[in-house]
């Protein structure tokens, strides 16, 4: 997979585990979630993975913790760890991204940024029976051009 390709799947993940910080109180979100890729919608010319499984292992008002595995289309798996700071500054969630999160009623609002001025804004709503996040994000390169996308986690 391209780096561009599993940093997005990165970054909709860790929209994903912020959602856990911001309802720490249930714990909705600790445990594993499957992408849905027949309900996703990815931007244009996205390379689509065979499969991403995120294990949350903590989420809580100050830290969301998780692993994240990527199998790309060729085959290959990326497994990755993460520990991130949840109270809406910005700070890295890997070598070359930063990432803020906020609360907002009922809704999750995340901004991402890259090393390159390009953004990710997500907006995530989880299901009435917590069993699906749906995150609706607008990615912009940096130059103007925005592209928006859908990812769906199905709880396992």
């Amino acid at each position: 997979m391209s780096g561009r390709g599993f940093t997005r799947w990165v970054i909709g993940l860790g929209i994903v585990l912020a959602a856990g910080s911001a309802w720490a109180d249930s714990s909705a979100f600790v445990g594993r979630w499957h992408l849905n890729r027949t309900q996703s919608i990815l931007p244009p010319g996205e390379p689509v993975p065979n499969d991403v499984i995120a294990e949350i292992s903590r989420a809580d008002s100050t830290h969301v913790r998780w692993s994240l595995t990527v199998v790309a289309a060729q085959g290959q798996t990326s497994v990755e760890t993460f520990d991130a700071v949840a109270n809406g500054e910005f700070y890295p969630i890997n070598s070359d991204t930063t990432a803020a999160f906020s609360l907002n009623g009922n809704r999750l609002q995340s901004t991402f940024k890259g090393p390159s001025g390009q953004t990710d804004t997500l907006t995530c709503t989880l299901s009435v029976d917590q069993r699906k996040m749906t995150c609706r994000g607008a990615l912009s390169d940096g130059d103007g051009r925005t592209t928006n996308y859908v990812d769906v986690y199905d709880r396992m």
